[in-house]
């Protein structure tokens, strides 16, 4: 007997899957066939998941005289046709529901990702790996097609559902024509008057077509050329990197790109001498590397690229007020609202610099002082001091404040935070240097440490403490064993201390990163035998209670 065919739509809350569920059960209605929509509704709008579930039955209306098909009202097991997601991580999630089988379904996933809470909340990098996320697809699929719906929707200046109806009407799985489809986007209205937001649809609708079709077509080349077992061709392409030809013939290929991140990056940040301060690290770091008769990709010296330029870059309210004064900005706040052309909008910024902010761009001999005074009212139990502040960015003056204080980049090699942080920076770099020599395994250890460092304020103040901790206590050579005793070990002995202290590292940043309170911290330096870390004093506040009314 002829089955209904299923279709799971997958969406977040807010991205109009209801609206698509509408589209596809009036594009079928106007193709002549019978259909039927469910839905469960996410807990609310950007927070939860929202899911449609469709059965179109794919003989006409016209063709089944008195008789009418009886659907489904939800998704069984290994019997959908099609499935539909608006983000990775939802579509691995219905897979692991087991709704998709490998011999029957099709999948339809965007490729861009919606952050979930847990994985924002790691200390260190918690995103789900994208790679293992497409194998499973792959693995639970008949056939899929994996795109860009993000981009599709800002080029279409629409939403979501409609490039999501222009990949269902290109899959082929739906008897229905490509005018069934547009037809329930315009609702029949002839061209010229046909609303903003539908012809919007439509120009989404067509580009997801077009996506489809493209990647259907690669699809059968491929399959054609390995059927045919014609033999590829050895194109070599070429490097994007935009490195100079001196740094390109100085450090290894495999790096450029990462390099060539960290150059731009520091460019924008501070200037050339910046870069070259940074480049000149690098190539310590590449010659302990070398000395160690290391050649090819150099892994200690490309981790330390990257780590080393995040760190460099760090946070400041300058960068802040870079940030938010770029016409980059305030283009993709128009973008993301869907401002039209004559539409006013203004956007408003809220600051609340403290003591510790303005004292990071002053002197040594006048931020010191600053800051023992803010600690000292911090530990009578007063409030920190903090300077609120609602700066409007879409007046001039608002932007002329922004653009005055992004233009203190000068003022920022002057200050006091500058200065701690390059001696930071120049222990940890030190430290990779020396680890580096010794063995390559350890000296990608200590390089990999700089991703203790990150975020600001007290975040960024833990993970130097954490990282500063690391390199005391765990990096030294005689960490667990004395100069005496060293002589007399045997070089298998010493090899066995040495992947020791690899794996001691290792451990600790795993753990560092594991949790914000350190106890998984404390817990690994305990193991392996380090000092665990001091505990802060915390300044006691005492609140006045309320008088009850």
């Amino acid at each position: 007997m002829t089955q209904p065919i299923s279709i799971l739509l997958c969406a977040l809350g807010g991205e109009g899957g209801g609206v698509l569920a509408d589209w596809l059960v009036e594009a079928a209605r106007h193709g002549g066939f019978a259909a039927q929509a469910t839905s469960i509704p996410g807990v609310a709008q950007r927070t939860g998941a929202t899911t449609y579930y469709l059965e179109i039955f794919p003989t006409p209306v016209s063709e089944l005289g008195s008789r009418r098909p009886v659907f489904g009202l939800n998704p069984l097991p290994g019997r959908l046709d099609l499935l539909v997601s608006s983000e990775l991580l939802e579509t691995a999630r219905q897979i692991s529901l087991g709704l998709c089988s490998a011999d029957r379904t099709l999948l339809i996933s965007a490729s861009n990702r919606a952050l979930t809470t847990h994985e924002k909340m790691q200390m260190g990098d918690g995103r789900m790996d994208d790679a293992a996320l497409l194998q499973l697809l792959q693995q639970h699929s008949h056939a899929s097609h994996v795109l860009d719906m993000v981009a599709l929707t800002r080029q279409a200046g629409t939403v979501v559902s409609a490039v999501m109806l222009g990949c269902i009407a290109a899959s082929s799985v739906l008897p229905l024509r490509r005018e069934d489809f547009e037809y329930a986007v315009h609702e029949g209205s002839a061209k010229e008057h046909q609303s903003a937001s539908q012809q919007a649809s439509l120009r989404g609708f067509n580009l997801a077509w077009d996506a489809i079709h493209a990647q259907s077509t690669q699809t059968k080349f491929v399959d054609a050329v390995l059927t045919n077992t014609a033999p590829t061709s050895n194109v070599a392409s070429a490097h994007p990197s935009k490195l100079s030809p001196e740094l390109a013939a100085t450090f290894p290929s495999a790096m450029h790109e990462m390099l060539g991140l960290g150059v731009a990056r520091l460019m924008d940040y501070q200037g050339v001498a910046y870069v070259t301060l940074y480049v000149q690290r690098l190539r310590e770091v590449l010659a302990s590397e070398k000395r160690n008769g290391i050649d090819g990709a150099c892994t200690v010296t490309q981790e330390t690229a990257r780590w080393l330029a995040l760190w460099m870059a760090f946070d400041d309210i300058v960068r802040v007020a870079d940030l938010k004064s770029r016409a980059s900005r305030w283009q993709r706040v128009r973008t993301e609202v869907k401002a039209k052309a004559d539409d006013v909008l203004k956007v408003y910024d809220h600051f609340k610099p403290g003591v510790p902010e303005f004292a990071a761009l002053l002197p040594k001999v006048f931020a010191l002082p600053l800051l023992r005074w803010d600690r000292q009212r911090s530990a009578r139990g007063l409030s920190p001091l903090a300077l609120p502040i609602k700066i409007g960015t879409h007046s001039v003056f608002g932007m002329i404040m922004l653009r005055v204080l992004a233009s203190f980049k000068w003022l920022r090699v002057l200050g006091n935070r500058y200065a701690e942080e390059q001696a930071m920076i120049n222990d940890w770099l030190k430290a990779v240097v020396r680890g580096a020599q010794e063995d390559v395994n350890l000296g990608l250890a200590l390089a990999q440490c700089g991703q203790l460092i990150k975020g600001y304020g007290t975040t960024n103040e833990r993970g130097r403490d954490n990282l500063l901790h690391i390199l005391r206590h765990l990096a030294p050579h005689d960490m667990s064993v004395d100069s005496s005793a060293r002589t007399a070990e045997t070089s298998h002995d010493l090899q066995v201390h040495l992947q020791k202290r690899i794996t001691a590292i290792n451990d600790a940043r795993q753990a560092a990163l594991r949790d914000a309170g350190g106890i998984a911290l404390d817990q690994a330096l305990r193991a392996h035998g380090a000092p665990i870390r001091e505990v802060k004093a915390q300044p006691i506040r005492w609140m006045a209670r309320s008088k009850a009314k």
